[in-house]
C-alpha cells in the first residue's frame, strides 16, 4: 500500500508541475497581449502573413487582445476543476499556433509548441 501511495503522490506532483506553470504562463502571456506591453515578446511579429491577410493588418491588435483573453481564460481554468478541458483547449491552441508558425517559417518555435501541446495531452490524461 505504501508503494501505491508513493506512486499516487508522484502523479499528483507531476500534475502540479505541468498544471500550475502552464496556468501562470498562459495568464501572463494573455495579459502581455491585452495590454500590448510586449514584455515577453513583440507578439505581432509572430502573426503570419496568411493570418494577417485574413484579419487585416489594422486588426492585429484586436486579434492579439482576443488571443490574450482566450489565454487568460485557459490559464484560469487550469486552476479549477475544469482543468482537463483547459488542457484540451491548450492542445488545440498550441496546434493552431504551430500551424501559424510553420506558415511564418519559424519551424524551431513551431516544434517547441507542438511539444508543449503534447505535455498538455499528458496532463489531460493525468487529470
Amino acid at each position: 500500500m505504501l508503494a501505491k501511495m508513493n506512486h499516487e503522490t508522484r502523479i499528483v506532483q507531476a500534475i502540479s508541475l505541468i498544471r500550475y506553470p502552464y496556468a501562470i504562463v498562459f495568464i501572463l502571456a494573455g495579459l502581455d497581449k491585452i495590454f500590448s506591453t510586449n514584455f515577453i515578446v513583440t507578439w505581432a511579429v509572430y502573426v503570419s502573413p496568411f493570418v494577417t491577410e485574413i484579419i487585416g493588418v489594422s486588426h492585429i491588435t484586436l486579434f492579439l487582445i482576443c488571443m490574450g483573453v482566450a489565454e487568460i481564460v485557459a490559464g484560469a481554468l487550469l486552476f479549477t476543476k475544469w482543468s482537463r478541458y483547459a488542457a484540451y483547449a491548450g492542445i488545440i491552441w498550441f496546434a493552431l499556433i504551430s500551424i501559424n508558425l510553420v506558415l511564418l517559417g519559424t519551424y524551431d518555435i513551431a516544434i517547441r509548441d507542438i511539444l508543449l501541446a503534447f505535455a498538455l495531452g499528458a496532463l489531460s490524461v493525468l487529470l
